[in-house]
């Protein structure tokens, strides 16, 4: 049964363990070197050796996409319809936008915002191929205006839902899928192949290797971040049990790392939710993995008041934050995506509310927020200046720049007002 703690004893629990990306940057530093050097070749030996890959080009054909789309169902194809256009919509609101104007007297200033030309989407297909996550990952770049999106996805253990990969990369027009995944997929997105196209940015999560790749590559290529294991904090004083622990095994039958954490003012509403979990578990067919992340990472807490709750959830920083109390939103600091009252699951935000499910793990949520448009774009700032314009800023720059033993920096501006 999950455990059921004081403040005082969940400190260990909300003080993330170590992910151990060290052990896993050493065991991938071999793979990105054979990419490197060998290219494809290396890239196919390590697809061969860890993902049964049995074809001679990682490139998967268009017509096995079109066949893919063709094998969808009219309901599955609508949910695509809904969560793209959703997600589209809600990203088209994130890109920044270009400007020009007028700061001063011969003095303009703006802004021009260009798409990255490349980005490569890593979708993970482990446990749970993810469908989803190709949208949430190249409907973004769609709406940013990037005209050349890669997936990534290694061969699929459940071919029907690899199959909906496929399909939906298809139903979205995206033509450079790739079956391929792990640190090699990272590899050649990060130097190309002559069949990988090199990437601006990689996006999407993925193991613990595919975390370390992106780590250890951050510089040669863009990353969105390095992610850990999913996670999820609720606060709530009271609410429905029913709902409260259906939450909680959403996210911990992810992985059995997964974490799920119920800060709570109610000794009586903690031990309802931690009964209604053993009751939903009894008949979930995910149980063998979420008991593990309710036994190993999870826990009820009991604090003293509300303040205190969003206190520890700006301590733990968490992925997805459920709030059954929206007056607590001012004092909430961190957290990679926010979800309000009892009819806002985080699963609503998996699928089709529109924000993205790319979101930042293992504190990280302190730095930056989720995947977004802004994510794919570049922006440019765009300097116009008139001869009087200078003039007055002359005397700023020549200072600054003789300050720092910049002399050929003063003289350009001096040589254009002599």
């Amino acid at each position: 049964m999950i455990p059921i703690l004081t403040s005082a004893e969940s400190k260990r629990l909300l003080t993330r363990r170590s992910a151990r990306l060290h052990e896993a940057e050493a065991a991938v530093r071999p793979i990105l070197e054979a990419v490197r050097a060998k290219g494809d070749k290396g890239l196919i030996e390590y697809a061969r050796k860890f993902d049964n890959f049995d074809r001679k080009s990682v490139l998967v054909p268009k017509a096995e996409l079109e066949k893919a789309a063709a094998r969808l169902t009219p309901e599955f194809r609508k949910a695509v319809e809904v969560s793209a256009n959703n997600v589209r919509r809600f990203a088209e609101k994130q890109l920044p936008r270009d400007y020009h104007g007028l700061f001063a007297s011969g003095l303009k200033l703006g802004q021009i915002v260009r798409p990255l030309d490349t980005v490569g989407c890593y979708i993970p297909a482990g446990r749970y191929p993810l469908p989803s996550t190709v949208i949430m990952t190249a409907v973004p770049a769609l709406a940013a205006g990037v005209k050349n999106i890669c997936i990534a996805c290694p061969k699929p253990l459940h071919q029907i839902q690899g199959a909906e990969v496929y399909g939906v990369a298809h139903m979205l027009g995206i033509e450079n899928v790739f079956e391929m995944g792990g640190a090699q997929a990272i590899a050649a997105f990060a130097w190309g192949t002559r069949t990988v196209p090199r990437a601006d940015r990689i996006v999407g999560p993925g193991n613990i290797y595919v975390a370390a790749a992106k780590k250890l590559l951050a510089g040669e290529v863009g990353i969105d971040f390095v992610a850990g294991p999913t996670e999820i904090l609720i606060i709530a004083a009271e609410g429905e049990p029913r709902f409260l622990a259906a939450d909680m095994l959403a996210q911990a039958e992810h992985d059995t790392d997964a974490s799920a954490v119920l800060l709570t003012t109610s000794k009586r509403l903690a031990a309802q939710v931690a009964k209604e979990i053993e009751r939903q578990l009894a008949t979930l067919s995910t149980a063998a993995v979420a008991r593990k992340a309710i036994d190993k990472n999870s826990a009820i807490v009991i604090v003293k008041s509300l303040d205190e709750a969003a206190e520890l959830s700006n301590q733990f920083a968490p992925e997805h934050l459920s709030i059954h109390h929206e007056d607590l939103i001012p004092k909430i600091r961190h957290a990679g995506s926010i979800f309000i009252g009892p009819f806002s699951p985080e699963a609503a935000g998996d699928y089709a509310a529109g924000p993205n499910h790319v979101l930042p793990t293992s504190g990280l949520a302190r730095l930056r927020g989720g995947l977004s448009a802004a994510d794919y774009v570049k922006v440019i700032s765009i300097q116009h200046l008139d001869r009087r314009a200078l003039q007055k800023l002359a005397p700023a720059i020549t200072t600054l720049a003789r300050a720092e033993g910049l002399e050929a920096h003063a003289r350009s501006i001096e040589v254009r007002l002599a």
